[in-house]
């Protein structure tokens, strides 16, 4: 970003995901120190993808409690009271606001349209980020350096960039890809009990007894499993089951050495090449929980694939990558790549060219 003056004060974080709705409020000049609030209804998506008036609907009362709690601490950095000038364009509110949501991506059409007139009208706002649940990710994970970030539940992403643009390798949902990912894990460990329980090559008698323990009879969990509308979930909840059996049971330790292989190919075509210079890879999200029958191999992986990168501890999460957004929007310190897509942003520099 260029122009426009440092802004500073307060800032507002929020991430959007398939668990609800979470922001965050805090001062620019340390994200670290935030006001937290949430709400567990996740934001509708209908025919005109993500809603912008349902996302609204929650944030608008989410955000003025934040700012509510945070004047009665009676600090000297507290934001302004109601009717004076909040430093973003007349009205209390905070400086800059960055909003994270899945699915921003290919869904936000409605959110790029809708949310930059109606948080001015709201607050003043008029330094906005709108970003991909990826871009937030890394922000969180990383911060403003080049590298590259899986993040990886039910699901698994990688994004990466050298500061000049982005990449992004899978995300593609279960059908399609995600490969290495909890849903991924899952049916391999199920497919590989069903051979089991058939008698065919590759079957596990582990993973069986694991299928049948937590499903019931293995004949009736195609009954259970197709007519649920959450499939990805359920199919998720059993790779814990074959981390717990990868100890014991080659089957087991096979379908977690080839997640590990496919997650540490999606950082490798993310990461900035060695040419760039040094590139950091971070992991974040719920699968990396599963500890040492995952993250052995995948550490082996990463280093085969990937032996210029150096590997780091994610330093927080897609709300504290928000926060670091809105953060870097209002000190006019913004490094990462614009994207009309997954990083959006409008700034009163901006006023020409509102679609960067």
């Amino acid at each position: 970003m260029t122009g426009g003056g440092a802004v500073g004060g307060w800032v507002l974080g929020v991430d959007s995901g398939g668990s609800g709705l979470r922001v965050a409020l805090a001062p620019a000049a340390d994200p670290s120190s935030a006001l937290t609030t949430a709400s567990r209804e996740p934001v509708r998506t209908g025919p005109a993808g993500i809603d912008a008036a349902h996302l609204l609907e929650q944030l608008l009362p989410m955000a003025r409690a934040l700012l509510e709690r945070a004047r009665s601490t009676g600090t000297g950095d507290s934001p302004p009271a109601p009717g004076t000038d909040g430093g973003a364009g007349g009205a209390a509110g905070p400086a800059a606001v960055a909003i994270g949501a899945a699915g921003m991506a290919t869904l936000g059409d409605d959110l790029r349209a809708v949310l930059p007139g109606a948080l001015e009208a709201a607050f003043g706002v008029r330094r906005l980020a709108l970003a991909a649940d990826a871009v937030t990710a890394y922000a969180g994970a990383i911060g403003q350096r080049p590298g590259a970030v899986v993040a990886a539940g039910t699901g698994m992403i990688a994004i990466g960039t050298d500061l000049t643009g982005w990449r992004r390798a899978d995300g593609w949902g279960h059908l399609l890809g995600d490969c290495g990912g909890g849903a991924w894990i899952g049916r391999a460990g199920l497919e590989a009990a069903m051979r089991g329980h058939d008698g065919r090559r590759g079957g596990s008698a582990a993973l069986l007894a694991r299928l049948e323990a937590v499903f019931g009879p293995a004949d009736e969990l195609p009954g259970l499993l197709y007519p649920r509308s959450d499939r990805p979930a359920l199919l998720a909840s059993f790779a814990p089951e074959v981390a717990r059996c990868a100890a014991d049971d080659p089957v087991a330790a096979r379908i977690l050495a080839g997640a590990a292989d496919d997650i540490a190919a999606a950082a490798a075509a993310v990461c900035p090449p060695p040419s760039a210079g040094s590139c950091e890879v971070a992991l974040t999200g719920g699968l990396f929980k599963m500890g040492d029958p995952l993250l052995v191999p995948l550490r082996e992986a990463l280093s085969a694939q990937l032996p210029h990168a150096r590997p780091v501890s994610a330093a927080g999460d897609p709300l504290n990558g928000s926060l670091t957004l809105a953060a870097a929007l209002a000190t006019d310190s913004l490094t990462l790549p614009r994207d009309p897509r997954m990083l959006r942003v409008t700034a009163p520099s901006d006023d020409a060219d509102q679609d960067t």
